[in-house]
C-alpha cells in the first residue's frame, strides 16, 4: 500500500507533533503530512522552545496551529504515528479500526516513548527535537523503500 497521507499526534500538538509533522513534510515529496493532538491546546501556535529547538535543527514551525485529533481525522490518514505506546492505546481503544495503521513514532528508531518536554528546560526540548529528526528520517526511509 502507498501512503498519500500521514498524521503525527501528541498531547497538545504545540511541541512534539508539529515538528514529527515538518521533519516528515520535508523528507517526504507527494505525502500530504499532518498533526494532531489528544489534548490539544486548539489554536495555539508552537511551543517557543519547540521552535527554537526545531530552528536550530533547521525545521522551521511558523504558522503552526494546534488542532483536536478526532476519529474522523485519523480516519483520513493512511499513516498514525503517535509519540508514546499510551497514546497508541487510547487512539485504538477507542478507535478499533485505526489499530492497523498507527504506530510508534520512534518505531524504526528504537521504539521507545518520545517525552513531552512541555515547560521543560530547553536541553529537554533539544534532545527531543534530536529524537523526532531520527524518528522522522527512518520513516522516510522505510517509506520510500530504503529500509
Amino acid at each position: 500500500m502507498r501512503i498519500s497521507s500521514v498524521l503525527v499526534v501528541c498531547v497538545g500538538n504545540i511541541c512534539r507533533s508539529p515538528l514529527g509533522e515538518r521533519a516528515l513534510a520535508a523528507r517526504l515529496d507527494g505525502v500530504t503530512v499532518s498533526s494532531a493532538g489528544l489534548g490539544a491546546l486548539v489554536d495555539s501556535e508552537a511551543d517557543p522552545d519547540a521552535a527554537r529547538a526545531a530552528a536550530e535543527l533547521g525545521i522551521s514551525l511558523d504558522n503552526h496551529r494546534a488542532r483536536q485529533w478526532t476519529g474522523a481525522i485519523g480516519a483520513a490518514h493512511d499513516l498514525i504515528l503517535v509519540m508514546e505506546p499510551e497514546q497508541r492505546r487510547s487512539i485504538v481503544q477507542a478507535h478499533p479500526e485505526l489499530s492497523g495503521k498507527t504506530f510508534l513514532m520512534s518505531q524504526w528508531s528504537g521504539g521507545a516513548a518520545i517525552n513531552d518536554p512541555y515547560k521543560r528546560s530547553m536541553d529537554m526540548h533539544k534532545a527531543v527535537a534530536k529524537e523526532i529528526v531520527t524518528a522522522a528520517d527512518a520513516w522516510a526511509d522505510r517509506l520510500k523503500g530504503k529500509r
